[in-house]
């Protein structure tokens, strides 16, 4: 009897598993404590004095009022000069957007920006301080999970630099706001600088890399498919703004799958939910009767989620009436131009 049958079926349930098992991000160095239940302190890299949270993503510095869009990974080897040596690896298929190689002009000192295509979004990871860029590395290469692109480091333009001690690899999973941020970003602060075009660090919203990787894990475990998309849309819900139909709403054609419903009627508008750090989550099209003010953006808040995350200052109450901060006013138009 032909074994062939059984051995194809066999390699058909093995394509299955991985499909199943398969994750949309893999961890950026070979640091792996973060799936570790209390090793978390072996991962995360602390600012000055102050525990590991810290080193994690959202509200963590600065006693909750100051965002931290990444997650600062610990180094495990050093060279003799207790110099950071860790590989820095591509967390997922993807092309090289941006390389800064000149860490005098960031924050972020030397770093790498890719650009994923996962559960049909444009997804990018950025990857920062790093010591030296991969020889060879270019704008526009496509790399594979787990390729090496980086070593490691401690670079950023910051007075106080990063000490030997704390050399860490800062990582980010992020949204492109504005595919047009150099206009954009010169219109609205002229006079200032942009070193980075569109790969400014503003132009970058991010999602927290840590529960990602954690919610992979468990949908492993579970046997189930891990979905970023499904991940995105079950965000928390900070606000919900109605906005009138903007003239160049560019984000609806780079994340269509964000948009959800139907309309009836003429389509005046909006409705944008946006999650504690200002990622887009949902996008309702609203017709002009749902409008309660045309010309004005109506803003709904979840007073919870704000009292959880208000570290990016979107939104404040004005008397019984929530509405939109400075900073909150500009962050919509990035997203809505």
């Amino acid at each position: 009897m032909s074994r062939a049958p059984a051995l194809l079926t066999l390699i058909s349930l093995i394509i299955q598993n991985a499909s199943v098992l398969a994750q949309a991000f893999q961890l950026p160095t070979p640091n792996r404590a973060i799936l570790l239940e209390g090793q978390e302190e072996r991962y995360f890299t602390p600012t000055i004095g102050r525990t590991w949270e810290s080193g994690t993503f959202g509200c963590v510095r600065s006693d909750g009022w100051q965002m931290h869009e990444g997650i600062d990974i610990k180094c495990l080897e050093r060279d003799k000069k207790g110099e950071p040596i860790d590989p820095v690896s591509a967390a997922a298929d993807g092309i090289i957007s941006y390389i800064n190689s000149k860490p005098g002009l960031s924050n972020y000192g030397n770093y790498i920006v890719m650009r994923h295509q996962i559960d049909g979004m444009d997804i990018y990871t950025l990857y920062a301080h790093l010591r030296r860029i991969a020889g060879g590395l270019k704008v526009g290469q496509y790399k594979k999970t787990g390729e090496i692109i980086a070593t490691m480091g401690r670079t950023a333009n910051t007075r106080q630099g990063i000490s030997r001690e704390r050399a860490h690899l800062h990582f980010e999973i992020n949204l492109l706001a504005n595919e047009s941020f150099p206009a954009w970003y010169k219109n609205r602060f002229p006079g200032q600088r942009n070193d980075h075009g569109k790969w400014n660090g503003q132009n970058l919203i991010g999602l927290n890399p840590w529960d990602i990787f954690v919610s992979q894990k468990k949908a492993a475990s579970a046997r189930r498919q891990f979905s970023l998309l499904k991940y995105i849309k079950e965000q928390p819900v900070l606000c919900r703004i109605k906005v009138i139909k903007p003239k160049n709403f560019k984000l609806l054609k780079r994340y269509p799958l964000l948009v959800t419903g139907s309309h009836r009627g003429e389509l005046a508008g909006y409705e944008v939910s946006l999650n504690p750090n200002g990622v887009p989550v949902r996008i309702i099209p609203i017709a002009t009767e749902q409008l309660e003010a045309k010309g004005s953006a109506e803003v709904v808040v979840d007073p919870q989620v704000y009292k959880a995350a208000p570290c990016r200052k979107l939104v404040f109450k004005k008397g019984q009436k929530w509405v939109l901060t400075a900073k909150g006013m500009a962050h919509l138009d990035l997203i809505t131009k």
